[in-house]
């Protein structure tokens, strides 16, 4: 009792934080069991893998908010549990491309993005043929070639049917389209002799919460032997070999490309439930995770079990453990914000919308604990992988959280706090990738709770039964103490740190 006793004063004076009962009898709330039960739901065929702005991801919505309201929990927007925004998309409703009059089919003949494609009609009379588009210090296909304001007509690729081993390295077409652009071209065509097209083109842009222009500064198509065969005055149809083996320069047709495009308005949803504070009411700490997954693809539902429903249905455990500590009269200090966002997947999109339109002021949000993805195990993991968990950015903005975080786990569970993703030459950039990051961004201390990536990221198995429930509850209950200790402390963490990554 008196090494007991020793250790929780000890941890009171390394933190900072007023007596009160024993975290530990709301924490053991937090059970396997009820994890399962709501991630069996989260995660389950009906909720359609959850994708941004779909039937599905309401239907998850809907959830949270109900069992917010059975715990009690007041609603975080004014009288509503949501906080709506809209999301914007853009979308091809017609194509259309033709070489002197004489027309191509989409996907057979050619394939475009709606991002990479000027909205209207174009015509015109002439490209600039390139070879490979390759430029460095040992071959320049640009030599003698002004390309300013034209369309550049390249070979995918490199010579000799060289592999291309990096999507953005020498000879992909992203660093095509990234010489070509240096060169002043307004735009590529890259011949391909991958036609027909298995896969449909992207006729749907991306999500974003600022409304896109239709217009485009650079055009990138990609197009059949037979179209550049036709571009550089070929009667008959040329393979690539004898494509490449052409004189670099300007030829001369009648390119006429169309692309309309509309602005999709789709709604979504952060859902937000608050416990307010005491005599701190007015600091927060917020508790967030994302509910929405890639939805279904091909067909295929994506149930984003670990990815991030875990993370979801932590938060709706923690919120019901400290909604007990406050019917036995041991609420917290500070009020407690419950946020779970919508489009992560498309961008950390709820999160940021968030940021620039916080509901409640960010310089009295004392931290954001995020969780995003807690219910499984890294395969590469060196350690107990048993007893682990990812800690990324406690190291950051404030000197109080490592120190926090290190008492809390040493009094309560001596688990592995692994921080080898705070290094900012991390290749893997976790810190960018939840979040947590549109909250470090606007200053917000952070603490991102994660158990490294699997064979299921962000593929159809991330399913329930994959789920390690008990280790899952281990690391939920390791965030709750901590959530306890800050939410309870004298004062705000600290903010004396500067932020030492690189933009996103």
């Amino acid at each position: 009792m008196r090494i007991i006793l020793l250790s929780a004063l000890l941890l009171s004076a390394a933190t900072g934080m007023a007596q009160k009962g024993d975290p530990a009898t709301y924490a053991s709330t937090i059970t396997a069991a009820d994890l399962k039960k709501h991630l069996t739901i989260v995660a389950g065929p009906e909720m359609e893998g959850r994708e941004a702005a779909s039937e599905g991801e309401r239907k998850a919505a809907a959830y949270l908010e109900s069992q917010y309201k059975k715990l009690g929990l007041k609603p975080g927007n004014g009288n509503s549990y949501l906080q709506p925004f809209t999301l914007f998309q853009s979308e091809l409703t017609e194509t259309g491309l033709s070489v002197n009059g004489r027309s191509f089919q989409l996907d057979k003949d050619f394939s475009l993005s709606v991002a990479m494609v000027p909205n209207g009609k174009s015509m015109i009379n002439e490209v600039v043929f390139a070879g490979y588009g390759l430029s460095d210090s040992s071959r320049n296909d640009y030599a003698n070639l002004d390309v300013k304001g034209k369309l550049v007509l390249i070979l995918e690729g490199l010579p000799g049917n060289a592999t291309v081993t990096n999507p953005r390295g020498p000879g992909s077409s992203f660093a095509k389209m990234t010489i070509a652009r240096s060169k002043g071209a307004s735009g590529v065509l890259v011949v391909s002799k991958n036609f027909p097209r298995t896969n449909p083109s992207q006729l749907k842009g991306g999500l974003s919460i600022s409304k896109p222009t239709t217009d485009v500064t650079f055009t990138s198509i990609t197009i059949s032997e037979e179209i550049a065969s036709a571009l550089l005055g070929r009667t008959a149809k040329l393979n690539m070999q004898q494509i490449s083996e052409l004189n670099k320069g300007v030829y001369r047709s009648e390119l006429s490309i169309k692309a309309d495009k509309k602005i999709n308005e789709l709604q979504s949803a952060n859902v937000i439930a608050v416990l307010p504070g005491t005599d701190k009411a007015d600091e927060y700490v917020f508790i967030t995770s994302h509910y929405d997954h890639e939805g279904i693809i091909n067909g295929q539902i994506y149930y984003g079990a670990d990815d991030d429903g875990s993370g979801t249905v932590s938060v709706l455990e923690i919120a019901e453990a400290f909604v007990n500590a406050k019917k036995k009269g041991e609420g917290p200090r500070r009020t407690i914000v419950f946020m779970n966002v919508s489009g992560e997947e498309k961008g950390l999109l709820g999160s940021r919308y968030y940021s620039e339109h916080p509901i409640y002021p960010l310089d009295k949000t004392t931290v954001d604990l995020n969780i995003d993805m807690v219910g499984r195990i890294d395969p590469t993991y060196k350690g107990d992988s048993m007893n682990y968990v990812y800690v990324i950015g406690d190291d950051k903005l404030s000197s109080d959280l490592t120190p926090i975080t290190n008492e809390v786990n040493q009094k309560y569970f001596k688990m592995e706090l692994d921080r080898r993703f705070n290094d900012p030459n991390d290749t893997n950039r976790f810190y960018y990738r939840s979040d947590h990051y549109n909250f470090a961004a606007k200053g917000v201390p952070i603490i991102f709770y994660f158990n490294g990536t699997h064979r299921d990221y962000h593929r159809p198995t991330d399913t329930v039964d994959k789920i390690n429930f008990d280790l899952m509850e281990k690391r939920v209950r390791l965030i709750y103490h901590t959530a306890w200790v800050i939410a309870q402390k004298d004062t705000m963490l600290k903010r004396d740190i500067p932020l030492n990554m690189p933009p996103r």
